[in-house]
């Protein structure tokens, strides 16, 4: 058994309360988890762990010790140990015993059997990962290139929560930061420090919402602005006021596809003129689970078959591909048990599915003249744009993800 469980599971019977809420952040981390889960059951409290996007159950502890887990917790993070009724929001910062530097957002949540806990862990000491390393490649990787090198216009980042936005959008501003250039973000939180960026943290409790933090930066003799998210009309508003006086505008919105961002901000009441005008290029993205060393090689049914050869058969001709991986249709799943990399669950690691669509000429026209969502689609297709589906399919045939994973994410396209 690993160290850290044994440590984690003698201060549970034990009883140690500082020491149980240490260890089960110091074995996260070893596991590489992005949240810990304590939530109360009838008879018993359980920890779970989110790693590499699912949740692991990881040991359980009586509830007669759960209060003490609770006010331990919330001491950490500054909430008030005495209010069990509302829901509370705080963050601690927490220096592990090798030195790694933790920041944790910790929301407490009441339910039936006591207060629910989950811990986000952020890590300060974090390498922010190239755009390569996230998984672009091809031709999307060059249209975002692209795209970063024009002086001003807005880039959106989309996909659900989780999904690696913020990432992707730090991964640009690494390529941006440059001493001739002022970058200023607004974000809520500001996940990730870098040196360079003058970042600041929205407060809509003061009515400092991201609408107004852009407002001021554009006071702030800006040359590149990133806001976390765009919510609203007002935002979006002022995103293309200041792509339109020459700013390049880096932000996140919540749709699930490219082509349905477009509808999204059309729906906020955005003309199309402006749109075509201001938007250099929608990424939307998705987090697969990375097959590990340990992977095998699979047979399809037919039914999937069928839905890999379609998409394929839509791929644009330009998009370089190995023909000879698309010929053999070879694809991989984990291993039954896995191995001890993985710790028995054939995967390890997670690594992004990009769509990118770089707005065209034909786009633009298409817009204008209040095309369906079918048609633009089409048309970015035929521009270049690999979907999120055949974005997958291609990572599947070289091996690093299963189209189980892939299909778990992204909706296969059957017209």
């Amino acid at each position: 058994m690993d160290a850290k469980l044994q440590s984690l599971q003698d201060a549970i019977v034990g009883g140690n309360i500082p020491q149980l809420v240490m260890n089960a952040v110091a074995h996260a981390i070893d596991l590489r988890s992005s949240d810990i889960h304590i939530e109360p059951l009838k008879n018993t409290v359980q920890l779970r762990f989110r790693i590499d996007g699912v949740l692991r159950q990881i040991v359980e502890y009586p509830p007669n010790i759960h209060p003490a887990v609770v006010s331990r917790i919330k001491i950490m993070s500054n909430l008030k140990i005495d209010e069990q009724r509302i829901p509370q929001d705080g963050r601690a910062q927490v220096t592990t015993a090798d030195g790694r530097e933790l920041d944790l957002r910790v929301s407490t949540l009441p339910t039936v059997n006591g207060e629910k806990i989950v811990m986000r862990i952020q890590d300060q000491s974090r390498k922010i990962p190239t755009l390569e390393e996230l998984g672009l490649e091809g031709n999307a990787l060059q249209k975002v290139l692209d795209s970063l090198e024009l002086p001003n216009g807005i880039i959106l980042t989309t996909g659900p929560t989780g999904s690696g936005k913020t990432t992707t959008l730090y991964a640009g501003m690494t390529i941006l930061n440059k001493p001739d250039v002022n970058i200023l973000t607004i974000e809520d939180p500001v996940e990730i420090q870098m040196d360079g960026l003058n970042q600041s943290q929205v407060h809509p409790d003061i009515d400092y919402t991201f609408a107004y933090g852009l407002r001021t930066a554009l006071r702030q003799d800006p040359d590149i602005i990133m806001v976390g998210e765009i919510r609203d009309r007002e935002t979006v508003d002022v995103a293309i006021e200041a792509s339109l006086t020459g700013h390049l505008v880096l932000s996140t919105i919540h749709t699930n596809s490219a082509v349905e961002t477009l509808t999204r901000i059309l729906n906020m009441g955005v003309p199309p003129f402006l749109l075509t005008a201001t938007i250099n290029a929608i990424i939307a993205q998705r987090l697969v689970r990375k097959l590990c060393d340990c992977k095998q090689p699979i047979q399809l049914d037919p039914q999937t078959m069928e839905l890999v050869k379609n998409a394929l058969a839509k791929l644009n001709p330009d998009e370089p591909v190995d023909q000879a991986k698309i010929q053999a249709l070879q694809f991989f799943g984990p291993k039954e048990g896995g191995c001890e990399k993985c710790n028995g669950i054939g995967y390890f690691g997670r690594i992004g599915l990009f769509e990118v669509m770089k707005m065209s000429n034909e786009l633009r026209s298409m817009i204008l003249k209040n095309g369906t969502s079918m048609e633009i689609q089409a048309a970015a297709m035929k521009t270049g744009m690999v979907t999120l589906e055949q974005a997958g399919i291609l990572k599947a045939l070289g091996g690093m993800t299963s189209l189980e994973e892939v299909y778990s994410v992204a909706r296969p396209d059957i017209s």
